[in-house]
């Protein structure tokens, strides 16, 4: 059995009663950052086998954890924040897992970009989630191809490269096209600005960029 399990994304209470309960029952725990998932474990009293599975890594490890699911071991996957497998580490693994029909269940619980969606003030009963944009290869033919989408898009980005971003959607899409963007989403500084990204460009350009950000972005009208 492997279960993906949701960690906090910021707030330590965001963790569900039953993820808590998964991971002290498995009997190890697959993590994308031993270090950060240790401090979460540690905050929780929860002491099983840790070991790393990343980017870097799942190639390599990803037979042995398979054999160890086939002789009966139940693990748990978990990411820095959040749900694996959305922008995180977790396809692999579980495309492996079905093709040798172990059992998968997935644990609801945290993931950013639903509640800067909710709170965006965009229209979210349809949408698209495009996580990260290719940094330089295959950015510029994604971007063109979504000028014509008229659901709400959703991406995340980092800190150093978040004006950047913004900036090239205003050249995309229009200087005056609604958006909003979240950062430090459950945390102390948590914040939403919301306006055309022409406004968002000048806000951040005069504020402190820091945190992780989620932009929602209004769909072509």
């Amino acid at each position: 059995m492997l279960y993906l399990v949701p960690t906090p994304i910021g707030n330590l209470s965001d963790i569900t009663l039953r993820a808590i309960d998964v991971l002290r029952e498995v009997d190890f725990i697959l993590a994308e950052d031993t270090r950060t998932s240790g401090i979460l474990l540690k905050h929780f009293e929860i002491s099983k086998p840790l070991h790393a599975f990343h980017q870097h890594n799942e190639h390599k490890v990803l037979e042995k954890v398979i054999e160890r699911l086939k002789a009966g071991e139940k693990a748990a996957l978990v990411s820095d924040a959040g749900t694996p497998g959305i922008s995180d580490p977790g396809f692999l693994m579980v495309r492996e897992c079905v093709r040798e029909e172990i059992d998968i269940i997935c644990l609801p619980g945290p993931t950013a970009f639903i509640p800067a969606l909710v709170c965006s003030g965009l229209p979210c009963e349809r949408f698209v989630f495009e996580g990260f944009l290719p940094h330089k290869k295959g950015r510029q033919t994604r971007l063109t191809a979504l000028k014509a989408e008229s659901r709400t898009m959703v991406f995340y980005e980092s800190p150093h490269r978040i004006v950047k971003t913004l900036t090239q959607f205003a050249e995309y899409f229009g200087d005056e096209r609604p958006a909003s963007v979240s950062r430090e989403i459950s945390k102390m500084y948590e914040e939403t600005i919301r306006g055309t990204l022409a406004e968002i460009i000048t806000h951040f350009n005069t504020n402190p960029v820091k945190g992780e950000f989620v932009i929602v972005l209004a769909g072509h009208s």
